[in-house]
């Protein structure tokens, strides 16, 4: 089977993303990319009298997240960080293991 028979267009993660874009986001965790720390985003250190809003690593002060928005556009860039974990993030389906 060739790459092409197992592709689809993007539209496929629309569910997908509609659950990660709806959930509390200041309690989700975030995984640094520069030093590697865990916080939940809401601990980490926002700056948000410029342009835009910068999210910062509160352990080494690495750039996590950058929001931009102008008039009829909003612009998410995540590259500063390694992952971020939404579980726990929906009240009555956190997990035990979430708070690792």
């Amino acid at each position: 089977m060739d790459d092409g028979a197992l592709r689809v267009d993007g539209n496929a993660l629309a569910g997908e993303l509609s659950e990660v874009f709806s959930h509390e986001m200041t309690v989700a965790r975030v995984a640094c990319g520069g030093c590697g720390a865990v916080e939940q985003l809401g601990a980490d250190h926002a700056y948000i009298q410029a342009p835009g809003m910068v999210l910062r690593c509160s352990h080494c002060d690495h750039v996590l997240l950058v929001i931009t928005r102008t008039r009829d556009r909003l612009r998410l860039s995540l590259a500063g960080s390694k992952w971020i974990d939404l579980s726990g993030t929906r009240g009555p389906r956190a997990h035990a293991d979430d708070h690792r």
